[in-house]
């Protein structure tokens, strides 16, 4: 089997929520040689954005969403061990991300996450419609280098402003750099909360996270 059909065939096990055949593709990627990550990128996690772009369109419901998510995370935690053979296990820095109060999208969100891991960050993922304050409280719980907080829809944006004052206010501002993302969200928006980066997309996330940890 061909790289080609390998991914295709990532893509569509996770598009059907097929958890058995997810596991399957990602030990026949190992057994081909293909790199792991590019298997992640180019094969599930395309499967994954198909799966929410038909989310957003009405064609799939919140339950198939979450199959496939699981179906994706059973596949990457089979790929997981290859990565760390083939990058090391140093920790490039403490991510704390979530999808603000008031907004259940987390399909993008949950990308970023899984890619943020793959290129070393400890991810803590707090999930979807999480409170401004649970973000506070996990930065300092875990000494997060950066605050990912996305928003999908107009109404739940502001949060993301609001979480930059909260961390103003709990006097960690200065230590965490603040990223955000999300259908509505641009670089204009970013620039004007006083955000430190803006990403459009889960391999732009992991650039603009290890600019901030380095910078």
């Amino acid at each position: 089997m061909s790289k080609e059909e390998i991914l295709k065939k990532a893509a569509d096990a996770i598009l059907k929520q097929d958890e058995k055949a997810a596991v399957e593709v990602a030990k026949e990627a190992l057994e081909a040689g293909l790199d792991p990550v590019e298997v992640i990128e180019k094969g599930f996690t395309e499967g994954i954005r198909e799966v929410g772009d038909l989310f957003d369109r009405g064609k799939l419901f919140l339950p198939h969403v979450m199959l496939s998510a699981d179906a994706m995370k059973k596949a990457i935690a089979v790929l997981e061990p290859a990565i760390g053979e083939g990058k090391g296990k140093e920790k490039v820095g403490t991510v704390v991300i979530g999808t603000v109060e008031g907004d259940i999208h987390e399909i993008g969100k949950g990308i970023v996450s899984i890619m943020l891991q793959v290129a070393g960050f400890e991810v803590h993922d707090l999930g979807r419609d999480v409170p401004l304050k649970k973000f506070i409280e996990a930065a300092k719980e875990t000494n997060a280098n950066i605050v990912g907080a996305s928003a999908l829809m107009t109404t739940s944006l502001p949060g993301q402003k609001e979480l930059i004052n909260l961390l103003k206010d709990a006097g960690i501002r200065d230590k965490v750099k603040m990223m955000v993302g999300g259908a509505p969200a641009t670089e204009k928006w970013a620039q004007k909360i006083g955000a430190d980066a803006y990403a459009e997309n889960a391999t732009e996330a992991v650039a603009k996270a290890k600019e901030l940890v380095t910078s």
